[in-house]
């Protein structure tokens, strides 16, 4: 089973996984309207890294399941 037969059935049949994918999905849309913006505050920035972090975050918890599947 290939990395993307293993993604699709965890999409189906785990319940964190497809959580997860979720917030990792609204974290890229938040991020996308910040740098939409034509010049970040220092506030816009701090807020633009944590979105960063915590979107590596669940990119990471999702890779983990993926693997453990495996």
């Amino acid at each position: 089973m290939n990395e993307a037969e293993v993604i699709n059935t965890l999409r189906s049949e785990n319940e964190e996984f497809k959580k997860i994918e979720e917030e990792h999905r609204r974290l890229e849309g938040s991020l996308a309207d910040i740098n939409k913006k034509k010049y970040l505050t220092p506030e816009d920035e701090m807020i633009k890294k944590n979105i960063q972090k915590q979107k590596l975050q669940f990119k990471d918890k999702m890779a983990i399941l993926v693997r453990g599947y495996k």
